[in-house]
């Protein structure tokens, strides 16, 4: 397993855990309130902070543990690469401009933070579903 295909699995996996954290600590707060009531702040800024902290230490420990010059790219690794941050970038779009009709509906700001948040998290899981895919069962760049 390559370099890069370890640093796809480590952010999908934590992309999902963090997320799923995310919700379990949100719905459960909102236990006979409106979830948009629920202060929901600080457990996204966690959610977020621990993603991120948590991929940059498990990525540094993957790299402590690779043979020299493992973590070479060549030029398959960097078309793998951009195929799925090709892939992923989608629902970063999508996700913005679902924000932005929230925002002209003038939804909740609840609502609005969650539809960026949740297409910041399906970008991370499809792009770095679409790298994995592409290392195991071979990438034909078009």
């Amino acid at each position: 397993m390559t370099h890069e295909e370890k640093r796809a699995w480590i952010i999908g996996i934590l992309a999902v855990g963090t997320y799923a954290a995310y919700l379990a600590v949100v719905l459960g707060r909102a236990a006979g309130t409106p979830v948009a009531d629920v202060a929901y702040a600080s457990p996204l800024l966690w959610a977020v902070g621990v993603s991120i902290g948590a991929s940059i230490v498990l990525s540094i420990v993957v790299s402590i543990g690779a043979p020299k010059g493992a973590r070479t790219r060549d030029q398959r690794d960097r078309e793998i690469h951009r195929f799925g941050e090709y892939i992923g970038q989608s629902f970063v779009v999508i996700g913005g401009v679902a924000a932005l009709v929230l925002a002209l509906a003038e939804a909740h700001p609840f609502w609005i933070a969650n539809v960026i948040y949740a297409g910041f998290t399906l970008s991370a899981i499809l792009g770095c579903a679409a790298k994995i895919a592409a290392y195991r069962w071979g990438f034909q760049p078009w």
